[in-house]
């Protein structure tokens, strides 16, 4: 089951640092940069499996007794088990392993559709994110940005995912 962000959480580039990539001083397409940025961030936390900047997320459990992995890394904390709106105090029991993988397990069946709220993501800030990954947003933006009226842009630099490849996690499912 997808985990999902409960809040979009800051960029890890700056505006200014991908303006001074592409070489721009003007301010006009300020937003189709910041749009940019913010693509090129979901891009690298799907290709890599983890979240990038720390913040809080949701993801709904299966209705049974067996452990359950949470669907994002790498888990700072589970901070509770939710049966609809309500915490439950107890009937459940996680951890979080030295790989940052999130488990949750329920203890008992509550009613209803139950969610395990989380922290999760590679650094509190964006000053922490590994500089190859915050490089690779860059260069993903700069292509973005170079090709954005191009019918047939091509794929991305394969710079790029060279990068992001060393923080790449994969599970099998």
């Amino acid at each position: 089951m997808a985990a999902i962000s409960l809040d979009a959480g800051p960029m890890v580039v700056g505006l200014a640092e991908c303006k001074a990539a592409l070489r721009l001083e003007r301010d006009d397409e300020d937003g189709l940069i910041a749009g940019h940025i913010r693509t090129a961030m979901a891009l690298c936390e799907a290709f890599t499996g983890q979240w990038l900047i720390e913040r809080e997320g949701e993801q709904r459990l299966a209705g049974d007794l067996a452990w359950q992995r949470l669907a994002v890394a790498p888990v700072v904390q589970v901070s509770g088990v939710f049966a609809g709106p309500a915490a439950l105090s107890d009937g459940w029991e996680a951890e979080v392993t030295a790989d940052g993988s999130g488990w949750v397990r329920l203890t008992r069946l509550p009613q209803g559709a139950v969610a395990a709220r989380f922290r999760a993501g590679l650094a509190p800030d964006w000053n922490g994110v590994p500089e190859p990954l915050r490089a690779g947003i860059v260069r993903l933006v700069s292509h973005f940005y170079s090709h954005r009226d191009a019918a047939d842009a091509g794929p991305p630099p394969a710079a790029v995912a060279a990068l992001w490849r060393p923080w790449r996690r994969m599970a099998l499912a």
